[in-house]
């Protein structure tokens, strides 16, 4: 599934087409995605202007001129094609075996000035939802959602407010979407290897007994920000469906230090551990038991 970089790569790539533009049509080639789409959903879209493209943990948000939000999900394999002036800027297969054939071609966006904006997706677990601007922070998908990663609010002594007692393992605490929004998967694998820091570490290792950050704390928030900076900068990670909005692949897989590294020699200068994979609550994490402690 498409992490944080990744939607936040898609967003950089449709935002210089889309941003000032109106809504001219929508076409709908099926009732639902994930979920049905909302009631009178091209009526309400139709005649809109897209003010701005933002994104909210792994949410692209088309905030609309009438006062509305489009708020869309990418699910596993939903991408988006921009046609413009006879080009498509992105191909017409995924990097693997899920192509991106016509027949999962499900919203047709037509904006003035000809471009058309086409969302694909053959696994259907994206969706498209519409919401007041003023209520989205009380909506259900955004109230409980922590801090942006990137975001002033991600410090040390936060992560030490938040771990403080909590017997959860730093994988799991990491993960969950209240604490910090957007981490999945494989930033949070990297992120744990550059600070050194195992999963399999108590959440409360993060505060001392004051509930002040301890030097575990201090050292992962660099190593957070650092990962998803420079993962953002390569255009996320290609694994097997993803692309960005210029049909690119992304290329921070190639920059992997632990993830899908299991059985390989630890990068760390010095180190010579072996990567090792295990299962935290049905997801596979990676991390060198030698130099991650």
């Amino acid at each position: 599934m498409p992490e944080l970089p990744e939607v936040e790569t898609v967003r950089r790539g449709l935002a210089p087409v889309v941003t000032g533009r109106r809504i001219a049509a929508v076409e709908l080639r099926r009732p639902d995605l994930r979920f049905p789409f909302p009631e009178r959903f091209a009526e309400r879209l139709v005649g809109q202007r897209i003010d701005r493209l933002e994104r909210r943990a792994k949410y692209l948000i088309a905030e609309l001129s009438g006062g509305e939000d489009l708020v869309m999900h990418l699910g596993m394999t939903g991408r988006f094609t921009i046609l413009e002036k006879g080009r498509t800027d992105t191909p017409g297969e995924y990097v693997n075996s899920v192509g991106a054939a016509p027949v999962h071609d499900h919203v047709e966006f037509t904006l003035t000035g000809g471009a058309r904006i086409v969302y694909n997706d053959p696994r259907r677990f994206g969706f498209m939802v519409m919401m007041p601007h003023a209520e989205r922070s009380e909506h259900p998908l955004f109230r409980a959602l922590g801090v942006e990663p990137l975001g002033s609010e991600l410090t040390a002594d936060y992560l030490a407010e938040r771990a403080r007692g909590k017997k959860a393992n730093l994988k799991a605490f990491l993960m969950d979407q209240r604490i910090v929004a957007g981490l999945g998967n494989i930033y949070v694998a990297e992120a744990l290897f550059r600070s050194g820091l195992s999963p399999n570490r108590a959440a409360h290792a993060l505060a001392d007994k004051r509930g002040a950050p301890t030097e575990r704390a201090q050292k992962l928030v660099p190593a957070i920000r650092e990962v998803i900076e420079q993962a953002i900068d390569a255009r996320g990670s290609t694994l097997r469906d993803y692309r960005d909005a210029s049909g690119a692949s992304g290329g921070f897989q190639n920059s992997f230090a632990v993830y899908d590294r299991a059985g390989r020699t630890c990068p760390r200068p010095g180190c010579g551990g072996e990567i090792r994979r295990v299962v935290h609550a049905g997801r596979a994490s990676f991390y060198c038991p030698r130099c991650q402690r």
